[in-house]
């Protein structure tokens, strides 16, 4: 049976510093996410497997291996989504969106580039954030084990295009 909506309030702080070039944006945690506090944390999620395999790294596990891979690699990251109401984990199911202030990330450092993983993440972005930051972000397909029909190799050619701004 579907679970009907909450009202959900973003509660993990993005990832980024000074050196930080590019911006990833998801759509809102998840609930697994939102359990353990911090970004991408169901076991299905190809995220942390796809940024490592982008730098050649090793899969990191803990928050702090997490933290430390995006900041080495001046990746900033957090969610175009501030509070919103949402049935479980579904994207789709999300209304009454209220966006995240992105300015500390933008002014913080030499953002080069947006991205948003996945469709969602990217419309909330057009209609959210763009007319606050005035930037253009671009859509890469998303992590989820839901986008079954992307593979990792598919993944990480079409991810392999935030490199180029670091």
């Amino acid at each position: 049976m579907k679970e009907g909506r909450v009202r959900v309030v973003h509660g993990i702080d993005p990832v980024f510093d000074r050196d930080s070039r590019v911006l990833i944006l998801g759509s809102l945690p998840s609930v697994k996410s939102r359990e353990q506090g911090f970004f991408y944390a169901h076991p299905q999620n190809r995220f942390w497997r796809l940024l490592a395999g982008l730098f050649g790294e090793k899969i990191p596990e803990t928050v702090e291996e997490k933290k430390t891979l995006l900041l080495t690699k001046r990746v900033a990251l957090w969610d175009t989504v501030k509070s919103c109401d949402i049935s479980g984990s579904s994207d789709a199911s999300i209304k009454n969106a209220v966006p995240n202030d992105l300015s500390p990330i933008l002014s913080a450092g030499d953002i080069r580039a947006i991205f948003c993983n996945g469709a969602a993440s990217f419309r909330l972005y057009e209609k959210l954030q763009l007319p606050l930051t005035g930037r253009d972000a671009a859509l890469l397909p998303s992590t989820s084990p839901a986008n079954a029909a992307w593979d990792m190799e598919r993944l990480a050619g079409a991810w392999s295009v935030i490199k180029a701004y670091l």
